[in-house]
């Protein structure tokens, strides 16, 4: 791993070391000289760190304005420029204070996106990131150590607020922390919070987490530059430096001048809940998994990568990984293809309405009653390889008492977070097997008609209360059920299975968990975001060849439209992908029909 300086204030960085400093992280690897503050407990780093933080964008803030540069008048009446970039606070010693009418002032224009850890990320990510951020530093990095003073809250343009460099009273911080925890009403659900003028918001309001049973980490993330490029929902990578002074939190502010105290208090939380990070340089992550991100190193990595390299193959890991999926599936090699078809797709092109290489699946005729628990084990399974997933069970309960999609709350000027605003390829697999015939409410209703829409458009409505704003999504679902789901899935497959693979669907269970060794653990892995970002095309031979296919299929009646012919190509290139094939060849489309005739036949005998 390359070494890196990292002890830069932002008045250092335009010097020749700092822009030395940023034109070296052109260089992935050189990322991971640089903490992770999703692992690192902010105790251990000092205000002003470089520091990186992962996660997803989740609601993004109105545009600030600030001082980036602004004339200082000192004791003796001299006066000195005073840079502002990447400060919440204005930088003045004692006896010093701004001259707001110099003409050499320049104001800037900065964005601040509330980015939380990635929603659903399962423990073997986290782990390995954490081991990353365990293994690259041994040492805390040492910076400037900034103290503050009470400020009022931010207005308009002088957001900016006074930093003095002597020490803040310890004891009145933890006094203050202190009663402001006490105020906290433990009532209030994630998804709301009591407006009242007395109310202290909530710590889980603050996080914000679209899934409340595996809180996020959240930080807020300052951007300078490029303010149309991010979008919601998007992961991002960010280098920047690490603002925790404690004048940021709200309770250190005079706000009895404003009336909507509520806005004040969610919009500047504790820094030692929700730090900020004036960003440096933002990378925008295509998939959530470590494994194959340049940036995330550590030491068997730097020992081990070549053989791994060497060792992995495309076609040979989908074969392995076919296998384990038929011990998982009562050895019904019709399921386990197109739970493999199932689990490397993704959107790679949007046209109008249709969502280009979506395959939510649907595999029916569980046997729930013989095996209870069998949708539960099968997860735990599936959650050791895929990097994020959300299981759910789909009950009235669920369906009343969630919610499914994020709500603009005015009153906070925060979008509140809904379970499914998830990150682009996270794995939502709903278990059907425990619905029963019970009333829906109307949020009931809603989260229905929310998760269809998903579903259908991969778009995630955010109601704004007076409008709505669709958000694309790239959300692969899953679903497990007794009987075929109401729900518009692309595939319904009913699995098959007799007596004997019944019987011993528990030691297969087990087997299939003994599979998983070290090494088939990290292929499998790889195998299934490689797939999912793989390049595909088709070539004009095989162009005309589905053309007079699907001339013929349509004089048989075996498809009846577009759509299906879509479907039936999504599926050849998943089957083709699976195999270490960036083409399409005849081989994988003839074995693309195939399948679905299969599947076809078993839908039709098992239909009542």
């Amino acid at each position: 791993m390359p070494s890196v300086n990292v002890n830069f204030s932002p008045e250092h960085l335009t010097t020749k070391d700092g822009s030395a400093f940023v034109a070296s992280l052109v260089d992935p690897k050189v990322w991971s000289g640089i903490q992770l503050l999703n692992y690192t407990p902010l105790h251990e780093l000092k205000d002003m760190s470089i520091v990186r933080f992962r996660g997803m964008i989740q609601d993004m803030q109105d545009p600030e304005m600030y001082l980036e540069r602004y004339e200082v008048i000192k004791e003796d009446s001299t006066c000195r420029l005073q840079e502002g970039k990447y400060r919440d606070c204005l930088l003045l010693n004692d006896g010093e204070r701004v001259n707001h009418d110099a003409k050499a002032n320049v104001h800037g224009e900065r964005r601040t996106f509330f980015v939380i850890s990635i929603p659903g990320l399962n423990d073997w990510c986290q782990e390995y990131e954490s081991q990353c951020s365990r293994y690259n530093f041994s040492k805390h990095v040492k910076t400037e150590v900034s103290g503050g003073k009470k400020r009022s809250a931010p207005i308009e343009d002088d957001s900016m607020q006074c930093e003095t460099s002597s020490e803040p009273n310890a004891d009145t911080d933890v006094n203050k922390r202190k009663r402001t925890e006490g105020q906290v009403d433990e009532s209030t659900s994630v998804g709301e919070v009591n407006h009242s003028s007395n109310t202290v918001i909530g710590m889980e309001y603050h996080l914000n987490s679209p899934i409340p049973s595996r809180p996020s980490k959240a930080c807020m993330i300052k951007i300078y530059e490029d303010f149309e490029k991010y979008k919601l929902n998007t992961i991002v990578d960010v280098i920047g430096f690490l603002s925790v002074n404690p004048a940021l939190d709200a309770s250190t502010m005079d706000v009895d001048m404003f009336d909507n105290i509520n806005e004040i208090q969610a919009q500047n939380p504790p820094p030692s809940l929700i730090p900020r990070l004036h960003a440096i340089t933002v990378h925008s992550l295509p998939h959530p998994n470590p494994l194959l991100d340049e940036r995330l190193l550590w030491s068997r990595d730097e020992r081990n990568s070549t053989d791994l390299i060497d060792d992995f193959n495309m076609l040979a890991a989908g074969n392995e990984f076919r296998n384990f999926l038929k011990l998982c599936l009562f050895n019904d090699s019709l399921s386990a293809e197109y739970l493999l078809s199932h689990l490397i797709s993704s959107v790679y092109c949007r046209a109008e309405s249709r969502c280009l290489g979506r395959f939510l699946l649907n595999l029916f005729n569980i046997p729930h009653k013989n095996i209870p628990q069998y949708t539960k084990q099968l997860y735990k399974l599936l959650d050791l390889l895929i990097p994020a997933s959300h299981y759910i069970t789909m009950t009235a309960d669920t369906l009343n008492d969630s919610t499914f999609g994020p709500k603009k709350d005015y009153e906070t000027n925060k979008l509140v977070s809904g379970m499914l605003q998830l990150a682009p390829q996270t794995h939502l697999v709903i278990d059907e097997t425990f619905t029963k015939s019970e009333t829906l409410n109307s949020n009931g209703i809603l989260s229905m008609q929310i998760l269809g829409h998903v579903m259908k458009y991969q778009q995630l409505k955010c109601n704004f209360q007076y409008y709505e704003i669709e958000y694309e999504v790239d959300i692969p679902i899953l679903c497990l059920s007794e009987n075929k789901s109401i729900l518009p899935y692309d595939v319904f497959v009913p699995i098959e299975y007799d007596d004997q693979s019944l019987q011993v669907i528990e030691e297969s269970l087990k087997a299939a968990s003994h599979y998983l060794n070290a090494t088939r653990l990290n292929h499998f892995r790889r195998f299934l975001t490689k797939a999912k970002l793989a390049e595909f095309s088709v070539n004009p031979a095989e162009s005309e060849m589905v053309q007079n296919d699907f001339v013929e299929m349509r004089k048989n009646k075996t498809i009846r439209d577009a759509d299906e012919l879509h479907h039936l190509l999504v599926l050849a290139r998943l089957l083709a992908v699976a195999r270490g094939k960036n083409m399409l060849d005849k081989e994988s489309w003839e074995l693309a029909k195939q399948m679905e005739a299969t599947r076809q036949r078993r839908l039709i005998e098992i239909s009542p």
